[in-house]
Formats: structure tokens, C-alpha cells, sequence
């Protein structure tokens, strides 16, 4: 994998062995954590009181039959109310009722001591804690207030004052015994109905069975009196506002009646009644003779006005119809034709002083006045029959006008006398509905709503409904599961240490050589344990790591090994130590060189003096009398020591002199181990892993966080140093990933298989005592 993708922190989503990884891992935590749950859980239900449970069934439902007396249909669905079932309930749990039970059954009185105990009870330690740390969080509190909005806390003082004034005052006010008892029995009431039925069952829990069952079957009756109470309270009630709302009105109806009676006899309605049924009749017949007189009106003035027009032009006015059509000027017209005639005839024979020509003359005159005369009269007589068409149209509209008026007149009184008797009519109608009202009412005062039966006694309890032991462990045995895992899993999320092979190689693309459980036990020194123990499921831990250390490089296995880890502390000593032993098994030469000369350790392990060692050798203080590699007795094992410590161990390092012997060591060593400092602390290993074939990373499981990982392996990576894997050193048994590529699993095997393994001195044949382990 690129450098660049292995600090990408590759999430792969979790299977579920992850998560049995996890659990495994914490079982112990997650054991105690749900030991103490179901502990506490049991604790608290065999330290609870028992209480005991007596139910009574009780029919509730509404009674239709009153409905048909109130008007109402007998229909189920008339009354159909989708609340009334959860009120009946409420009014079962309610304080009235419990008062009634309380005062039934004398509870304040004969059965006091079963619900107030008179002993003084003194308050405990954990209850003082509690009322000082409310007291405490309520002046905290208001000093905050205080703080965010002085003005405000000003404003709310008298208020708060008032408060606590009202507050002593109702503690002034003790509540009585029986309310006290009451209270006690509201909150240990429950109701709940009976599924597809109209039943319900009412619950009643006291430390006593007896108390528990007496009450039960009280609940009932104190509910059905209740009701009761409620009804007749409610009919009393009603009768009363009817009654006075009966009277009221019955005068209301005697005033308007009253009133009727005035009006009439003021107004003489009686006539008035007549004149309504003949004045309409007037008035249809005037506006038909109004009609016609207006329609001859409009003809006798369309006559006269041709006659205006044609003036004194009596030829004119013969052209008129009126006078065409006359008999007499049609005589005149005729006579004057034969007149006209007879004068010309005579003309012709006789001049004009002719006698008889002077009399057929004056007969031609005559005629002529007699028809100017007829005219006159006829214009005359049509001027008069206009004038007299207008004067009827007139006359009509006058006394149409008066019957208008007198009409009016007439319905204003009448309308006034249907609103006086319309509103005696409406109060003898509500006086008569009332009065009904009252008489219904008085019927159904003792008649009941809802219909209320007891279907079962309450019997006595056997057995304590609370506590319910098993639902307290099982409780506490799910809160302890749940709080265990969660806590597990939220410890596990925090945990930023590497922890397994699996996660290491998927976060950095790096090769797990192997993985050392952690010896269990204070006996064990892992230091010489692999040597001494060379069958041992340790030692088989460290041959694994051979193994992969061999196939690490394709070509040929490294020889010159850079041994290092992020901090001190995590087994980098010890693990080139052992792996040196393990490697110098099959006849190799292994050469440990101790280069960390700030803080070495090899010399102190092999148990070999280090006044000479590698220091001397780069500094050029060489002593030829001194041996700068030392041979570890009965191993191939060789050592360069540190040598004392000079002041700048980094420069000495990163010197020729030291590329040179690890160039030359590897001539006379199969494998060279170089022991360096660890990365995070000093720079002396980023010196030395240019020079060596490979480098590998010791990392001490639950210990080395991620953070230091991903900055060490990004500095080696750029000091071009050659990772060939980590060791995962002192892994926990239970933190280990069990068939992960047989790192656990495989020495799991070897566990089993030499676990009555031991080795024995060569003297005795004892069996040795397991040295001490060390960190």
C-alpha cells in the first residue's frame, strides 16, 4: 500500500465478530457491570413492602331508555360518545369518590392505622443529602436568574413573596385525615376495560389483602352513588333554573297578552280585519277605471291637439276624422254641393243681381254659416270632453290615493298587531315547553343515565402483585446488559490504542509478523523465559515471527534488522533479545548491536559489562586490549554494546564509521539486530534504518496509541527506511483475535498442548521456578 493511503484510517463497517471481539475483550467489565444491576434490581425488590391487588368487574354503560323519555330515539348510536368510557374512569380515580369510600367504610376513623402511622419518622442520612442538594441547585439556580436579569428577579420579588405566603398558608391549612386517606387511595386505584366488551375492571392495591379487597367492592358502590348524586344534583338543579325561568316567562306572557288586548281595542283590529279584505278590492278597481280613464284622456287630447294645429282653417278641420265622420257637416257638405251647383246653373242663365240668383246666394250663405257653426260646435264639444277626460283621470288618482293611504294605514295597524300577538304566541309557546320540561323532568329525576352493575365481587388476594420480583431481575439483567455494552462499546470507540493485528494491517498496509501474548502471572521474566523455555507457546510466538521475518523480502531474507518502536517502554529490547535466540536455533551467528547509547539495555539482560561497546568504536577511542563484540555463553549469540554514553549519540550514528561496520558485519554475522531508540523520542533510528535491510516496528498492544503510530510510521517512510512489519507485543489473551490469521489461534494450540509442559534442571530434575516477568 502507498504511504499516502496507509494513514487514510480505512473504515471497514463491523461485522459481528468484530463485535464479539469487543465484548470479549471486556467480558470482565461487562460481567461485573450486570452483577451489580441485578444485584441493586434484587436488592431493591426484596427490600419493597408487598402490596397486595384485589380487582372487582364492573358493567358501564349508557342508559337509552332515559333518552326516549327526553325525546331522544332508542338508538344505540343516538348517544354514542367516544370519551365517555375514559371519563367514567377518571370519575372511579376521582377524589370524590375516594371521599365517599373513606367516609362509607369509616376509614379516617376505625381503619385509620392501616394508611397513617403516627410514629415519628426521622429523616435519613441519604434523604438529608437529597434536600441539601435541592436546596443547594434551588439558590444556585435563582442566583443565576438573579444574575441574567437583575431587574427581572426585582419585579418577581413580591410576586414570589405573595407565593410563599400563600404557600404557608395552605400548609397552615393541614389537610384532614380522611383527605389524607383519599389521596392515598386515589393513587392506588387502576381501571381498565375489558377488551370487546363494555366491562371494566377496577384495581385496588394496599399492603394489606384484606384492606385491598374492601375497597374494591367500595369503589363500586361509592361510583354508583356518586352518579347518582351527580344525576339528582344535576335534575335539582335543572327543576330550579326551570321553575324560575317558568315563572319568568308565564309573566312575560300575561304582559303580552295584555298588551294584545290594549292594541285591539284601541285600534278597532276588528274592522281593520274587513277593511284589509275590501280595500284591495277598491284598489284593483280604481287602476282599472284609472286605466280607461287615462287611455281616453290620451284620445280626446290627441284629437284636440289636431284641432289646435289647424286653427280657424276650416277646410282643415274637415280633414279630421271628428268631422269627417260628423252626419251633420257630411248634410252640410252635400247640401253645399248642390248649392254650388244650382248657383253656377243659374249663373249661366242669369247675372248676379238676378233674384233668383240673389236667393240661391244666400242659400250658398246660409249653408256655409251652418257649417262653420257645426265646427265650432264640435271643436268646442271636443275641447270640453278633453278637459273632462283630464278631470276624471283626476278624480280617479285621488281616490286612489286616499284608498293607498288608508291601506297603509290599515296594515301598519295590523302588522303592529301580528307582532304583539306573535310574541304572546312565542311566550306561550315556552311557557308550555318549560312547563312540560318540568313535569319530564320531575318524572326522570331518580332515573339514571348510565347504567352501572357489579358482574364480580373482588376476592381476596394470595399473593402480592408488587413487587414482581422476576421483572426486577429481568430489569436489572437487561439495564446491566444494556448499560455493560454500551459502556463497553463507548470505552472501545475512546480506545485510540492499537489493539489487534487486523486493525493494524487494514489502518497502515503493514505485515503483522507475529503477535506475544502477554505472560499472565508476576513470576514470569520474559527476558530469559524464551531461552529457557525454547518449547513454550512464547517461544513459538517468536518462531512465527522468524518465519515471516524470513518471507518478508522477496529475494533473500533481510540480514542487517533495524529493531525499534514508537516510545520506551513496549518490549523492543526484549523482543530483539529473544528474537536473536530464536534465529541463532538453527546453527546461524546473530550479532545484537545495542545503539541505543542514551538508554541501553542489552549489556543489562545478557548480564555483560558496558565500559567498552559502540560508542568507544565510532568515536575512535579504540582500546585493542578491550573486545568490542562479546559472545553470549552457550548461544551463537554475539553483543556490540552500547559503550558509555557519549553526549551526541545521533551524530555518532549517522558517521561512516558506523555504516562501515554494519556494511562488514554481515561478512562474519548471518543476521545483524540493531537495537535503537525509539522513534518519537530521538532521531537516532531514522539514521539507521537507511543503512539496514529492513526495519522492524515493535508496538505494545493497548498501549501504542494511533497517533503515535501514524507520525512514526510517516517519518520512517520519509527517512526512507524500509518497513518490514510490526510485532504486536503483550497482547492480552482477551484482547487477541482469535483464528486472525492464526496469530492467536495457532498459539492458543500450543497453549493447550504444552500446558503441562516444564523444564527441568539438569541436576534434580525439579522443575524450575518461573522467574518474575518484567515490564
Amino acid at each position: 500500500m502507498p504511504p499516502e493511503e496507509s494513514f487514510a484510517g480505512q473504515e471497514d463497517s463491523l461485522h459481528l465478530r468484530d463485535y464479539l471481539r469487543i465484548v470479549s475483550k471486556r467480558k470482565g467489565l461487562l460481567l461485573t457491570i450486570v452483577c451489580i444491576a441485578v444485584t441493586a434490581a434484587a436488592l431493591s425488590a426484596f427490600s419493597k413492602v408487598p402490596l397486595y391487588t384485589a380487582s372487582t368487574r364492573v358493567l358501564i354503560d349508557k342508559n337509552f331508555d332515559t333518552g326516549r323519555i327526553d325525546g331522544v330515539n332508542g338508538s344505540p348510536y343516538a348517544g354514542w360518545d367516544p370519551n365517555f368510557q375514559q371519563t367514567q374512569f377518571e370519575m372511579i380515580r376521582s377524589e370524590s369518590v375516594a371521599l365517599r369510600v373513606v367516609k362509607n367504610l369509616q376509614l379516617d376513623t376505625k381503619y385509620r392505622h392501616y394508611f397513617i402511622e403516627d410514629k415519628p419518622v426521622e429523616p435519613g442520612m441519604s434523604s438529608l443529602i437529597a434536600d441539601w442538594l435541592s436546596s443547594l441547585l434551588t439558590d444556585a439556580a435563582k442566583g443565576l436568574e438573579g444574575l441574567l436579569s437583575p431587574q427581572l428577579a426585582e419585579e418577581d420579588g413580591g410576586e414570589e413573596m405573595l407565593t410563599e405566603a400563600e404557600g404557608e398558608q395552605i400548609v397552615a391549612e393541614e389537610q384532614s385525615d380522611a383527605e389524607k386517606i383519599a389521596e392515598l387511595i386515589q393513587f392506588s386505584i387502576d381501571v381498565k376495560p375489558v377488551r370487546n366488551t363494555k366491562l371494566a375492571d377496577v384495581f385496588y392495591t394496599h399492603k394489606k389483602p384484606e384492606v385491598a379487597q374492601l375497597i374494591a367492592d367500595a369503589l363500586v358502590q361509592a361510583y354508583i352513588d356518586e352518579t347518582l348524586d351527580i344525576k339528582t344534583s344535576t335534575a335539582r338543579n335543572a327543576l330550579q333554573w326551570m321553575t324560575a325561568k317558568a315563572e319568568d316567562e308565564q309573566k312575560k306572557l300575561e304582559a303580552s297578552e295584555q298588551s294584545l288586548q290594549k292594541y285591539m281595542r284601541d285600534n278597532d283590529i276588528v274592522t281593520v280585519e274587513n277593511k284589509l279584505t275590501v280595500l284591495p278590492e277598491r284598489l284593483s278597481s280604481f287602476s282599472k277605471e284609472l286605466s280607461e280613464a287615462q287611455t281616453k284622456e290620451k284620445e280626446h287630447e290627441a284629437i284636440y291637439r289636431q284641432i289646435e294645429r289647424a286653427g280657424k282653417d276650416y277646410k282643415a278641420l274637415e280633414t279630421i276624422p271628428l268631422f269627417a265622420d260628423n252626419a251633420v257637416l257630411r248634410q252640410l257638405r252635400t247640401q253645399l254641393v248642390a248649392s254650388e251647383q244650382k248657383v253656377r246653373e243659374l249663373s249661366a242663365k242669369y247675372g248676379e243681381k238676378h233674384p233668383a240668383m240673389q236667393q240661391a246666394l244666400e242659400e250658398q250663405r246660409v249653408l256655409q254659416r251652418e257649417r262653420r257653426a257645426e265646427i265650432d260646435r264640435i271643436t268646442s264639444s271636443a275641447r270640453n270632453a278633453y278637459e273632462l277626460a283630464k278631470s276624471k283621470v283626476r278624480d280617479i288618482t285621488t281616490m286612489m290615493n286616499e284608498a293607498k293611504a288608508e291601506l297603509l294605514n290599515t296594515n301598519e295597524r295590523f302588522v303592529q298587531y301580528s307582532i304583539l300577538n306573535r310574541t304572546k304566541e312565542m311566550n306561550r309557546t315556552v311557557f308550555e315547553a318549560l312547563s312540560s320540561s318540568i313535569k319530564k323532568t320531575d318524572v326522570t329525576t331518580q332515573s339514571m343515565d348510565i347504567k352501572i352493575w357489579a358482574t364480580k365481587k373482588a376476592e381476596l388476594p394470595k399473593f402480592p402483585s408488587k413487587p414482581n420480583k422476576r421483572m426486577y431481575l429481568l430489569a436489572g439483567l437487561v439495564a446491566g446488559l444494556g448499560g455493560g455494552l454500551g459502556l463497553i462499546f463507548f470505552l472501545d470507540y475512546l480506545d485510540n490504542t492499537a489493539g489487534s493485528a487486523k486493525e493494524i494491517e487494514e489502518r497502515y498496509g503493514l505485515t503483522v509478523l507475529g503477535s506475544v501474548v502477554d505472560m499472565a502471572g508476576k513470576k514470569h521474566n520474559i527476558e530469559t523465559f524464551v531461552r529457557d523455555n525454547p518449547l513454550s507457546p512464547t517461544a513459538e510466538s517468536y518462531r512465527l515471527i522468524r518465519s515471516s521475518l524470513l518471507l518478508s523480502t522477496p529475494e533473500r531474507p533481510p540480514r542487517v534488522i533495524l529493531m525499534t518502536s514508537m516510545v520506551q517502554q513496549e518490549g523492543k529490547s526484549t523482543t530483539t533479545k529473544n528474537l536473536a535466540h530464536i534465529l541463532a536455533q538453527n546453527n546461524k551467528k546473530v550479532l545484537i548491536v545495542d545503539c541505543d547509547m542514551r538508554r541501553p539495555r542489552q549489556h543489562s539482560m545478557f548480564g555483560i559489562v558496558n565500559n567498552y561497546g559502540l560508542s568507544n568504536y565510532l568515536s575512535g577511542n579504540i582500546d585493542e586490549k578491550q573486545t568490542l563484540i562479546r559472545q553470549i555463553p552457550d548461544s551463537e549469540v554475539y553483543l556490540i554494546p552500547s559503550g558509555p554514553v557519549p553526549p551526541n549519540p545521533a551524530e555518532l550514528l549517522n558517521s561512516s564509521k558506523m555504516l562501515q561496520l554494519v556494511q562488514e558485519m554481515p561478512e562474519k554475522f548471518d543476521f545483524v539486530l540493531l537495537d535503537s531508540p525509539p522513534v518519537q523520542q530521538v532521531t537516532d533510528s531514522f539514521a539507521l534504518a537507511p543503512i539496514a535491510d529492513g526495519t522492524v516496528l515493535v508496538v505494545r498492544a493497548g498501549h501504542t496509541t494511533y497517533d503515535l503510530l501514524d507520525s512514526g510510521i510517516k517519518r520512517l517512510r520519509e527517512g526512507h527506511g524500509h518497513l518490514l512489519g510490526v510485532v504486536l507485543n503483550r497482547l492480552k489473551k482477551k484482547h487477541a483475535d482469535k483464528g486472525y490469521y492464526g496469530y492467536y489461534s495457532y498459539n492458543s494450540h500450543y497453549s493447550n498442548y504444552y500446558s503441562t509442559y516444564s523444564s527441568k534442571d539438569d541436576k534434580g530434575g525439579k522443575k524450575k521456578e518461573e522467574p518474575k516477568q518484567e515490564a
